[in-house]
């Protein structure tokens, strides 16, 4: 095992293959023109061209069964697909996981959705109503008339839905919508700002009608092009994967939370308030952040008097004393910040969680399995935490072989309003065995 001391740039394990300065491998980036992946901004995802070498190269060594146990809106299995490998995708937030599950119905017949989706679309133009009952966040969001003809596609698509795929990718469709019709801003990683507002927007149905001409053209162009093997998604938790079989995957790419305080529920508030499924910031404890790995500080808030209980896990044995001196050294920090933010118990309660993953994947994966995680190491409060390292050593405790990292890019390397000044790294978490 190479120590991350000595952090090289290998490529799959070799030594010619640095990542360019400007690496955007581990962003959504260049997804956003590419079909089918373009469907939804998906803003935690990863570039799909990257993918797609990947499950190549692995692909030539007999590597065939591909896993990615953080699906979220289904990059790793949409290129599976593409190369025709066996895939699964586990994913526990609800409403990335029905994003996924419909943008892996684009195998399906081009002319039947846009005949369903421009149906749909005929439909709302002829309904109008002026009491719009929506809650605040939503009323602060769109002006009246952006609202109202919003609401006619929501209500029609509910009068039409019949659960077909041809239903699902048109709620796809005008949930993806939802962004660029409003003058809202919206801050890095997708949190809405109504106190803000961008240059330009989009009125509905027009930006509905060329979503859906977009989607059916995709979808003609990649039925021409290759010869799918379908994935499957399950909507559960990668601390179990429990709907994987034992001893079935030889290769998983992912990418899970990382432990910088993101609330992947809030970044879907908007869309989801939208939809009825929460009535605001406070619903999203029950809908969404009670299945996610524990990742920011709302999860944790119920955990006040427990850090040493959580250290003590049996599956943190392995950097249990690095880890313990992190939490201690950040309980005694945020006595000395307003917020008093709870990183202590966050940092344990993730990696007590991701420990759980990797016991996880050690019974799903072959012997000669290849893992590769997309992580970035973490400084809250400008305390740093050895990410990449701390998950490699879960990862040997947890029964693998070896593992290495490979730097991509730089984070936190422009210090203008920001709230510390640890220089950071996001790169891949190669793990054998």
């Amino acid at each position: 095992m190479i120590p991350l001391t000595q952090i090289q740039q290998l490529g799959l394990f070799g030594t010619d293959k640095t990542p360019p300065p400007n690496d955007t491998s581990s962003t959504f980036t260049d997804n956003l023109s590419l079909p089918i992946h373009r469907w939804y901004r998906y803003s935690a995802g990863f570039s799909a061209r990257w993918v797609r070498e990947v499950i190549q190269r692995e692909n030539a060594q007999g590597r065939t069964r591909v896993l990615d146990p953080f699906a979220g809106s289904g990059t790793v299995l949409l290129e599976a697909e593409f190369a025709g490998l066996e895939s699964v995708g586990v994913e526990s937030h609800p409403f990335v996981a029905r994003v996924g599950r419909a943008k892996l119905q684009w195998k399906e017949n081009p002319q039947k959705f846009r005949k369903f989706a421009l149906q749909m679309l005929e439909e709302a133009r002829g309904k109008r109503r002026d009491q719009l009952d929506y809650p605040k966040l939503i009323l602060s969001c769109y002006p009246p008339d952006t609202l109202r003809q919003l609401d006619s596609l929501l209500k029609t698509w509910q009068e039409l839905a019949d659960e077909s795929c041809y239903s699902e990718l048109a709620w796809l469709a005008l949930v993806s919508i939802l962004r660029e019709c409003s003058p809202a801003g919206t801050a890095q990683w997708q949190y809405v700002l109504p106190n803000k507002t961008k240059a330009k927007s989009r009125e509905p149905y027009e930006a509905f009608n060329a979503k859906v001409h977009l989607m059916a053209n995709d979808m003609m162009i990649c039925k021409r092009e290759v010869t799918p093997t379908p994935a499957v998604l399950y909507q559960e938790d990668a601390r179990d994967c429990l709907s994987v079989a034992d001893a079935s995957i030889d290769l998983v790419i992912t990418s899970p939370p990382y432990a910088n305080n993101y609330d992947y529920a809030d970044a879907t508030r908007l869309e989801m308030t939208f939809l009825g499924e929460i009535a605001g910031w406070g619903g999203l404890q029950d809908a969404v952040r009670k299945y996610l790995v524990r990742s920011c500080t709302q999860h944790v808030s119920k955990l006040k008097g427990s850090l040493e209980l959580m250290l003590g896990d049996p599956l943190l044995a392995a950097i249990q004393h690095e880890i313990a001196e992190v939490c201690h050294q950040l309980q005694n920090e945020k006595q000395l910040h307003g917020g008093k933010k709870n990183y202590d118990l966050m940092l344990a309660a993730y990696f007590s969680d991701l420990a759980r993953v990797w016991r996880a994947l050690r019974r799903v994966s072959k012997k000669n399995c290849l893992v590769c995680w997309v992580v970035g190491d973490s400084a809250p409060y400008g305390v740093h935490a050895p990410i990449e390292r701390w998950l490699g050593e879960l990862a040997l405790a947890a029964g693998f072989k070896s593992y290495t990292f490979e730097k991509t890019r730089s984070r936190n390397i422009k210090w203008k309003n920001r709230k510390h000044r640890v220089p950071l790294q996001e790169g891949r978490l190669w793990v054998e065995g």
